[in-house]
């Protein structure tokens, strides 16, 4: 049994040089990693104003506010979100979340597969890609937690 704590996470913090509103804290806490065989899941978080940049996921996600509210940008849609509020993300369509709260978003993203590629519109630092693929490989890891 795989049984993680939120608020116990270690997060990684990824910005954008050329957004400033581009920030994000997150962790992959569950994955082909730690032994799954079909299932992912991010946590993240985005403080007032913030943004999770646009990309899009080698596989369909489903998003769950935790706290917060905000509003998810899903292909050509756009909806308000907020704690409790769930959302699908279909495979290879571009999303993004940001913060339109006073108070920090925290999301939860299922996906539905144990390895996932994410591409960003903008590279992601300070890793200085677009590119991430889940389970993050050791040497990522140790650059996101420095």
């Amino acid at each position: 049994m795989q049984a993680v704590r939120i608020d116990e996470l270690e997060l990684f913090e990824g910005w954008s040089q050329s957004d400033a509103g581009m920030r994000v804290r997150a962790g992959f806490p569950i994955s082909s990693g730690t032994g799954t065989k079909s299932t992912t899941v991010v946590y993240f978080e985005l403080e007032p104003g913030e943004h999770l940049g646009s990309h899009t996921d080698s596989a369909e996600e489903v998003l769950l506010v935790v706290s917060g509210s905000g509003e998810a940008t899903i292909g050509e849609e756009q909806a308000a979100v907020q704690t409790g509020t769930l959302a699908v993300v279909p495979a290879l369509v571009p999303h993004s979340v940001k913060n339109t709260g006073e108070e920090t978003l925290r999301v939860v993203g299922f996906f539905s597969s144990s390895t996932v590629l994410s591409i960003f519109d903008e590279p992601m630092e300070p890793f200085g890609t677009r590119y991430f693929a889940t389970p993050m490989i050791e040497e990522e890891a140790a650059v996101a937690a420095s």
